[in-house]
């Protein structure tokens, strides 16, 4: 029956009987109303408080409707059980009496108090901050049942910050017992018979290249000379799936994150770090176990044969990016020859990729620079730089070819579920508005095919290099591409024109990428391993990426914030990084911290509408248009930190102050006064 019919059979509210539960993500409101998103194509389902069954608020759960309205076709339901739990370790402040005691969450979303027994309060006193984790809620418990985790310090209001960040987003801030007790009990020293089982490429000059902080060195590359003029070149991936066994603690846990989150300040791993800074890390002088793709190449680039399998290396140097970046920039140092052959190659790769219409966006990396307490003192803009892309292409290719490998094996006539990589062709809505504006700059796009559009794309942002325009054409240009996302749906990697992608080549922070490494095992040992969950681990894996994404622009946010409210009522140059009807965003040209504009500022200049295929403000009655792309003066007027946001006033030029003194920070006026 049409809905319509529907609606002229009965307007009333109908009662379902007997209807199976749906599973969605309970969203609460700040009311204390909850939708149950479903995905369903169909309106969310409304939950009433007393309905929630203990769920909380981001918790994925089965809903049962009991109520329906045909005429509205909203529907209201009931929580029947909860599959999964979003988040487990919550910040917030402590109740303790002499029998008893209670723990009072941090969260805008209404949220039950813990009962926490008091042999579990670990020290803890009344009024304390500190973590608490979720010990079980059952339907015999009036309230949920916590412990204590960790006591918060009350002078530092940036580490309350970071693991609320990362708390929200559902990612525990501390490793259970059992885990960490199972990550001890992995032996250190590498297995003879092991060893006997793998190829042992130890003698082969072996070496890592990571950024100068990094302690987790999960990929290597070794490089050798064939008699025959050719090279092999070997990328070893650690071997975290020899150490994290499925059905262990330590997997479920690994699952559970699905990836490492990287903060300004610190970096929650996905595995312990006896495993990921210790047993797996490819640590200079030390054997170890890796997983490999080793190649035989070309000096031009090209892959005569490669062969995948389980190795053990020894790696002889580690490098860091800037001390590969002076060799190439130099021609001398340290492995100088190899390093240079290297670079050779991947820079032929990388134009071959970008001839077969993968597409070459730009990255820019904003980091803070933070004293010993966290506080940022300064922000540095790092690019992307030869050292960089050689390691980053001879990771693709690693990825490429396992997929590719992987893709061709068949049993009884079907793929083998696996986990690939995919990014699809860019959405037609968000395309059409781009081609447009991009004109406006002389840039045309053939939208005929999906190569095409890349080939578009590719001669764009090779002419707009150096030109004002740039950064603005960039970030539109991105915001038309899908997202990249895990799923055995293999679609292709449109971006890196690739017909076979994966994640291969960072098992310590990446779940996919261990998946891939136990498929690619079981296939190579001729006992392919059939996943039928393959597919919902993708997803959960896709959903954990973004979780995280969220938590580092967040953590992001908040240092930008902190930092800029050291310079409130001082002026800066910047770029409209977007606008909208309420206003416009502006990223100051020297910070790279974005701030809102907001329209009501602006009201005593002139009434602004909206003009969304300019991206644009206009005035009614000036015609002022703020544009994106277009650089302005602003003035730092707030700095929110609890809401992680920055708020400007826009700066008529010739009203901007430039006097240097005003340019320095608060605390140095505060000195001179």
């Amino acid at each position: 029956m049409s809905r319509k019919k529907a609606k002229q059979k009965s307007h009333s509210t109908k009662h379902s009987r007997g209807s199976h539960a749906l599973k969605g993500v309970l969203e609460i409101t700040r009311s204390g109303i909850g939708y149950v998103v479903i995905g369903d194509g169909k309106d969310d389902v409304l939950v009433r408080p007393n309905n929630f069954n203990n769920a909380m608020n981001g918790d994925e759960v089965l809903v049962k409707v009991v109520k329906e309205n045909v005429s509205t076709a909203r529907r209201e339901g009931r929580v029947v059980e909860v599959k999964t739990r979003k988040q487990t370790e919550f910040i917030g402040t402590l109740q303790v009496s002499a029998n008893f005691a209670f723990f009072i969450p941090d969260s805008d979303k209404p949220m039950p108090d813990f009962f926490v027994p008091l042999e579990k309060l670990k020290g803890a006193k009344d009024k304390d901050r500190v973590i608490v984790r979720l010990v079980r809620w059952d339907k015999e418990d009036k309230k949920p049942v916590g412990e204590v985790v960790k006591q918060m310090s009350q002078e530092d209001a940036n580490d309350a910050a970071m693991q609320e960040i990362l708390a929200e987003a559902g990612f525990p801030l501390s490793f259970p017992d059992e885990v960490m007790e199972e990550a001890e009990r992995l032996p250190e020293v590498l297995s003879a018979a092991e060893i006997r089982k793998r190829k042992d490429v130890r003698e082969i000059l072996t070496f890592t290249i990571d950024p100068v902080d990094a302690k987790d060195f999960d990929d290597a590359i070794s490089i050798r000379p064939l008699n025959n003029g050719n090279y092999e070149i070997g990328v070893h991936i650690a071997d975290v799936s020899y150490y994290v066994e499925p059905n262990t603690q330590l997997d479920d846990e690994a699952y559970k994150r699905a990836t490492s989150v990287y903060l300004p300040d610190r970096v929650n791993p996905m595995l312990p770090e006896r495993i990921s800074n210790e047993l797996c890390s490819l640590r200079p002088k030390e054997d170890k176990f890796t997983f490999s793709a080793i190649f035989q190449m070309t000096p031009k680039g090209e892959v005569k044969q490669f062969w995948l399998g389980k190795t053990v290396i020894h790696s002889n140097h580690r490098f860091t990016y800037e001390d590969v970046q002076e060799i190439i920039e130099s021609g001398s140092g340290l492995y100088a020859e190899e390093v240079l052959l290297l670079n050779n190659i991947a820079q032929r790769l990388r134009k071959k990729r970008f001839s077969k219409g993968a597409i070459n966006f730009s990255s820019q990396e904003v980091r803070f620079k933070l004293d010993e307490k966290g506080k940022p003192i300064g922000i540095v803009v790092k690019e992307s730089k030869e050292a960089h892309q050689l390691i980053e292409e001879f990771m693709l290719l690693a990825n490429k070819t396992v997929a590719e490998s992987v893709s061709k094996i068949k049993v009884n006539k079907k793929d083998v579920p696996f986990a690939y990589r995919v990014h699809d062709v860019p959405d037609e809505e968000k395309l059409t508005p781009f081609v447009e504006f991009a004109r406006k700059y002389g840039h045309k796009f053939d939208i005929s095919s999906p190569e095409s559009i890349a080939r578009s794309f590719n001669k764009m942002l090779e002419d707009v290099k150096g030109r004002p325009e740039q950064h603005v054409l960039e970030q539109l240009g991105i915001r038309t591409m899908a997202k990249a996302v895990y799923t055995s749906e293999n679609i292709g990697h449109y971006g890196l024109a690739f017909e076979h992608y994966c994640h291969f080549t960072s098992p310590i922070r990446r779940y996919p990428d261990i998946l891939v490494h136990r498929v690619l095992e079981s296939i190579l040992n001729n006992a392919p391993v059939i996943d039928k969950k393959i597919e919902e681990k993708c997803k959960h894996c896709s959903e954990r990426e973004r979780a995280a994404m969220e938590a580092e622009r967040a953590s992001n946010k908040y240092k930008q914030v902190e930092f800029m409210s050291e310079y409130l009522g001082h002026t800066f140059e910047g770029v409209i990084s977007g606008v909208a009807g309420f206003g416009f965003w502006v990223e100051t040209v020297e910070h790279k911290c974005e701030g809102l504009v907001s329209v009501t500022g602006l009201s005593d200049y002139d009434e602004f509408r909206l003009i969304e295929s300019d991206y644009s403000l206009v005035g009614r009655r000036s015609g002022r248009k703020f544009k994106m792309g277009d650089k302005v003066w602003i003035k730092v007027v707030a700095a929110n930190l609890t809401k992680r946001q920055l708020d400007y006033e826009w700066v008529i030029d010739g009203e901007k102050e430039n006097d240097e003194e005003q340019q320095q920070p608060k605390q140095r006026k505060k000195r001179k006064k």
